[in-house]
């Protein structure tokens, strides 16, 4: 049975365990990243626009940016009925099924679950007001693509991305420097950077990259794979579409 590491933040560990479990793979769990509530200057402008009608597009790129928005929402109700007046674009099936799941109308999902995606299918947005609630670490590629098609862009970071430090962490090394996993999965270029940290800091950098060389890594998206080339990782498995179940589907046709 093939060991794959799971380095998803602490609320999705059981769930991808589950599912891993039930594709045949054995897991070693140790988060390389996890969320928490921020709320910057920009949200007020945010609630504003939207409670104003003054938003055409409001994109939500992840379930996490669902939740924490509605977390500092006095009156739920009431912003929910403007966002359902408006166009929501939501990046990916688990963020239309947060928006779904709380009453919220999805009106536009990418096929590619991605930022660059989305800037890819977006058309006609020339003028339009664009608003973003999304993560402190969101991929540039958004705003930067949108504002080129001729949008007014508005951003604010309701939760962000932080990099726990547990005693999973050096049981992980441990059994990966020993040769015994046999696939590492990383969801987002965070959870690289935050891996490399940590080997770095336990002076393990350069060997760790070695065995990864000698095992299968897999990388949800280009960003992510992009910043695993960086550091000298070659990537075998990248799937299609952007979810963790795909990326396993992958691995296990690919029979890693």
């Amino acid at each position: 049975m093939k060991v794959i590491a799971i380095m998803r933040p602490a609320g999705y560990l059981a769930e991808s365990v589950k599912l891993a479990s039930s594709m045949g793979f054995s897991t070693i769990t140790a988060p390389m990243i996890d969320v928490m509530d921020k709320t910057d200057s920009n949200f007020k402008g945010f609630l504003d626009r939207i409670m104003g009608g003054e938003a055409d597009y409001i994109i939500f790129t992840s379930a996490n940016g669902v939740e924490f928005t509605l977390l500092k929402i006095k009156y739920p109700d009431e912003f929910i009925e403007r966002l359902n007046e408006t166009n929501v674009i939501a990046i990916g099936p688990k963020t239309r099924d947060a928006l779904l799941k709380n009453g919220i109308h999805v009106t536009m999902m990418p096929g590619s679950y991605s930022s660059t995606g989305l800037v890819k299918e977006l058309s006609g947005i020339e003028g339009a007001n664009i608003e973003i609630a999304r993560s402190s670490h969101g991929a540039p590629e958004l705003v930067r693509g949108l504002l080129e098609k001729g949008a007014v862009v508005h951003e604010t970071q309701v939760y962000q991305i932080i990099s726990p430090k547990d005693e999973r962490h050096v049981a992980l090394f441990k059994r990966a420097l020993a040769g015994e996993v046999d696939i590492f999965a990383f969801t987002s270029t965070m959870m690289v950077r935050n891996f490399m940290a940590l080997a770095q800091e336990m002076g393990e950098k350069d060997e760790i990259i070695r065995i990864m060389n000698q095992k299968v890594v897999a990388a949800i998206g280009k960003p992510t794979r992009d910043t695993l080339i960086g550091f000298g990782v070659n990537v075998g498995v990248i799937p299609e579409h952007y979810t963790f179940e795909e990326m396993l589907l992958e691995c296990k046709k690919h029979d890693c």
